[in-house]
């Protein structure tokens, strides 16, 4: 069975189609390559460069290469910025997957596994966040993921789209030395960045009701990640049942500090971390319990947080080298 994965040039896009390789699946890549890496794309997968948006070349591809089924990983993640740029964000996020959701409709391909986000919850009041804790998106990206979600629902009553969404915390480290995260926006890279370039990172709030000060989240592997994606596409194909959304979660989240600390071991790069005041609507602690994908979708925390750590470090060092 050949699965379409949009976004899969991109650092999670890229873990998925090479976890689907190992599953013995075979992908096929659609990338416009406004985030991702032509390089991140294993030799011998085809690759087509375009837009979701672009609903000529998303049939194309799916004639081409006998797509049955579709991971659909690409959008613009950029929820602080997405601020700044909700009508940008809207058509990347929604109008793209109703594009997407149209031409498989029209080709026959009934389905489907969304990239959603834990950025549906908003700010929860809740110290484990579950999929029926109540969402109050924040920005228009975690609006825009949450309408994604609401799409894939409306067009399964429809038509018979067969469909889970994949809500993720924060995804970190590395499973491939030639993979690795390059947003501007994300911790890791921000630390690394900064380390590299002989600055200090910095810490913002110290002062929050937690163990050591600063805000507890919700980090996970994304070589994890993608193990899970796979399990759901077999799951789809396999006609077996599903649940309409799942949280990728830890169950207990680590803190800021223990990152800077856990950095600052595995790099061999002493440093005592700047302090910043709070940032506006940050929460203490954003964890979830990733109980029901542990039961369907072979979810496990296989990695530990230095695990997490070293595995970024490793795959960035090895692209400056």
């Amino acid at each position: 069975m050949t699965w379409m994965v949009t976004g899969g040039a991109g650092y999670i896009g890229a873990h998925v189609v090479r976890a689907l390789q190992e599953a013995g699946l075979e992908p096929v890549v659609v990338d416009d390559l406004s985030s991702g890496h032509r390089g991140f794309v294993p030799a011998g997968v085809p690759f087509v460069e375009g837009s979701v948006l672009d609903g000529g070349l998303l049939s194309d591809a799916v004639d081409r290469h006998g797509v049955e089924g579709v991971i659909h990983v690409a959008g613009f993640k950029y929820a602080g910025v997405s601020v700044q740029r909700p009508l940008h964000t809207y058509e990347q996020n929604v109008t793209a997957t109703a594009v997407l959701l149209a031409v498989m409709a029209d080709r026959g391909v009934d389905k489907i596994v969304f990239s959603s986000s834990a950025a549906v919850y908003g700010t929860p009041d809740t110290d484990l966040v579950t999929e029926e804790t109540p969402k109050y998106p924040e920005s228009p990206y975690g609006e825009s993921k949450l309408i994604g979600e609401w799409l894939l629902a409306d067009q399964g009553r429809a038509a018979g789209l067969r469909h889970t969404s994949l809500r993720y915390f924060n995804v970190v480290g590395s499973g491939h030395s030639d993979v690795f995260d390059t947003s501007p926006h994300n911790l890791f890279p921000l630390v690394f960045d900064a380390l590299l370039d002989g600055r200090t990172p910095r810490v913002n709030g110290t002062d929050y009701p937690t163990p050591d000060g600063t805000c507890v989240r919700d980090y996970i592997h994304v070589a994890d990640l993608a193990v899970s994606h796979v399990a759901a596409a077999r799951r789809l194909a396999a006609d077996e049942a599903i649940e309409p959304v799942y949280n990728l979660g830890s169950g207990d989240g680590v803190s800021v500090g223990e990152i800077m600390s856990t950095v600052a071991r595995v790099t061999g790069i002493d440093f005592t971390p700047e302090q910043g005041p709070r940032r506006p609507g940050d929460p203490a602690r954003i964890v979830a319990s990733g109980d029901l994908a542990a039961r369907d979708l072979d979810w496990a925390m296989r990695h530990s947080l230095e695990d997490m750590v070293r595995s970024a470090w490793d795959a960035r060092n090895t692209d400056r080298g």
